[in-house]
């Protein structure tokens, strides 16, 4: 199966040119006439936990891609991935902005941003693994991207929020890129040469440990997740590994020793000059 055919099968139902450009170059503001006040009835810590989890992975996923730059193979693909990380600063600062609406706090997306430890965090821990070579971070990349697109999906028409089911359908066309570029990627290097080929599969072993994780609360999905990991690396070549899951989850604040580092490399400046504006 070539490359063409495995990214116009995943982009099926998800045919927007739009979805290549990164949030910051979009000037169409998501909630434009979205009734932000909270539904009746609607459980706010819950709303809003969910909301700053959603966007915990997406901020510390961004950091992630951002250590690419000046480090990527190409500069295509440095281009590429700073994009993808801004896609996911978009996302993150729209799911803080509602967490701060609703859990009574009135926090901005600095705060939740800048001002809370590692402990404080709730991403999932996949996100926060160290880039590795750059299989591992394609290979983390498509995982990421196809569970969170199968999520907004979902989340796009059956939450009953609407500022959380805004987000959700703008990330769409977003993660539907995401997706396809690695996916791409993954079928590149899987079907490249023996060392490219070495290093996917060092990098599937290394990435499924950490995906039952992300179906801890969404089990539904995985099925669906899966077909999309297996479709990707029949076409390359290679199969999706059985792996056991690493006890714990990010949701509960059990991390690596990895995102402390992270978040001390991405809070230093606003931690240093706190009430700085530029």
């Amino acid at each position: 199966m070539s490359d063409d055919h495995v990214y116009l099968s995943l982009a099926e139902g998800h045919d927007d040119s739009d979805a290549r450009w990164a949030f910051g170059t979009g000037f169409e503001d998501p909630l434009h006439g979205v009734d932000q006040s909270v539904p009746e009835g609607t459980d706010t810590a819950q709303l809003a936990a969910y909301c700053l989890a959603l966007g915990d992975d997406a901020l510390v996923s961004a950091q992630r891609l951002a250590q690419w730059c000046t480090a990527a193979p190409e500069l295509e693909e440095e281009v590429a991935l700073a994009n993808i990380g801004l896609d996911l600063l978009g996302q993150t600062r729209l799911l803080y902005a509602r967490a701060g609406q609703v859990d009574g706090t009135g926090r901005g997306e600095d705060a939740y941003a800048y001002f809370r430890g590692a402990d404080a965090f709730r991403n999932v821990r996949l996100a926060e693994l160290p880039n590795g070579d750059f299989a591992f971070s394609i290979t983390r990349l498509l995982v990421l991207s196809s569970w969170r697109l199968a999520l907004f999906e979902r989340l796009a028409v059956t939450t009953s929020d609407p500022v959380l089911a805004a987000i959700a359908a703008k990330g769409v066309k977003e993660l539907a890129y995401h997706r396809q570029y690695a996916a791409e990627w993954a079928v590149r290097l899987g079907d490249g040469t023996e060392e490219s080929q070495r290093r996917m599969r060092d990098a599937l072993a290394a990435v499924a440990p950490y995906v039952d994780e992300l179906f801890a609360e969404t089990g539904e999905s995985k099925a669906e997740v899966l077909a999309v990991l297996r479709q990707v690396t029949d076409a390359a070549g290679l199969a999706w590994p059985e792996a056991a899951p690493v006890p714990g989850h990010g949701r509960d604040g059990d991390h690596t020793e990895h995102l402390a580092p992270l978040l001390t490399e991405l809070q230093s400046v606003a931690r240093a000059h706190p009430e700085a504006t530029w």
